[in-house]
């Protein structure tokens, strides 16, 4: 059975053309997931969809809601695998004092692209469990219409996608690439590329094929270190692809004038949180247009890394905003859950042992 949430409108082999705009109105506007429910087609074109494809490809084997309002899917796949989708709320909506609507909810969607991942990083729960398969475009894709179908949010509604679940997005480039085409597609879910954000741990070729596709959306780069030696150690990969490559490839990534090339930088207690680092990172990005976002270590059973103080990640922050880098710490969310990636997937491996 092929998978429909794979398909881009024109490539279904479906007669007449405006059957396919039909079809997809019932999977992304209405979230139907049978095609007997698609009452404007005839009923040998839903048979014929019913014997070819399957709609979604996605179960909730689990979910978590932390007090925050972030929310945690674990999905079971049809193989019987699974993979973790995070749903963040970004920011309160607002309303006036009759209740009228001042703005909504913003809400960010943090997808998965593998099942597993092949980087093998120190400090990444997901790597525990080694590389099972790519995810195919479907079952990314179907991660976003997901949220939005269980959150019941109507066709309209805007969310922000970034890949850095579990897997590394250019490990698994060629689905990558039609997934986020897929979602961007005004047939589909319709989010803008300025709104999605991919994630690599530096796949420094990959990174420049990327930049000729002409996809319109955002490169973050999980950097996480300043010298090779330590990111080695914390990114197996940087053997193939040291840091002096990365920053190379990104620099011929193609910027919108008002974006930025976001640098995710994991700060581990005694480990990459000195001034020196900080320092040392002020002059790698030299000549980008860089963001850094400083993320605490998010401590799970079994690591021996610890989380910072306020006081370091505020200090490493001041260094690097005194020497004119934009840098944010991107406050944790869903502390009270499964909140390392790869931690709802790892707990409900251990309880069906």
């Amino acid at each position: 059975m092929k998978e429909i949430m794979s398909y881009l409108p024109d490539e279904l082999e479906i007669e007449p053309k405006f059957r396919k705009k039909q079809i997809f109105n019932w999977i992304y506007d209405k979230y139907v997931e049978n095609f007997d429910d698609m009452k404007n087609l005839p009923k040998d074109l839903r048979e014929k969809l019913k014997t070819e494809y399957i709609i979604n490809p996605l179960t909730i084997i689990n979910r978590e809601i932390a007090t925050d309002g972030t929310e945690k899917f674990l999905f079971g796949l049809k193989d019987g695998h699974t993979v973790e989708t995070v749903l963040l709320k970004m920011k309160e909506g607002e309303t006036d004092d009759e209740g009228n609507i001042i703005s909504e909810d913003r809400y960010t969607v943090c997808v998965s692209c593998q099942v597993g991942c092949k980087v093998g990083c120190s400090f990444c729960l997901t790597a525990k469990g080694g590389f099972v398969r790519n995810l195919t475009p479907a079952e990314i894709v179907a991660q976003v219409w997901m949220m939005k179908k269980v959150k019941n949010f109507n066709k309209e509604k805007t969310l922000n996608v970034v890949y850095m679940g579990m897997g590394e997005p250019l490990d698994n480039y060629d689905n990558m690439v039609k997934a986020i085409k897929i979602i961007s597609n005004e047939n589909s879910l319709h989010i803008a590329p300025r709104r999605q954000t991919l994630s690599t741990s530096g796949i420094a070729p990959k990174i420049e094929k990327l930049a000729t596709e002409d996809l319109g959306i955002n490169l973050a780069i999980s950097l996480h270190a300043v010298d090779d030696k330590l990111r080695e150690e914390l990114i197996p990969m940087n053997k193939a692809y040291n840091i002096h490559s990365v920053i190379e490839a990104v620099k011929k990534f193609p910027v919108d004038r008002r974006k930025k090339i976001l640098f995710e930088y994991l700060v581990i207690d005694n480990i990459n949180d000195d001034e020196k680092s900080a320092n040392k990172l002020v002059k790698l990005l030299n000549g980008i247009k860089a963001k850094v976002n400083l993320i605490y270590f998010n401590p799970y059973p079994g690591t021996n890394y610890k989380r910072p103080t306020k006081h370091k990640m505020e200090n490493f922050r001041e260094i690097l905003t005194k020497k004119g880098v934009i840098c944010t710490i991107r406050e944790s969310k869903g502390m009270d859950i499964s909140a390392a990636c790869g931690q709802l997937r790892e707990k409900e491996c251990s309880c069906s042992n």
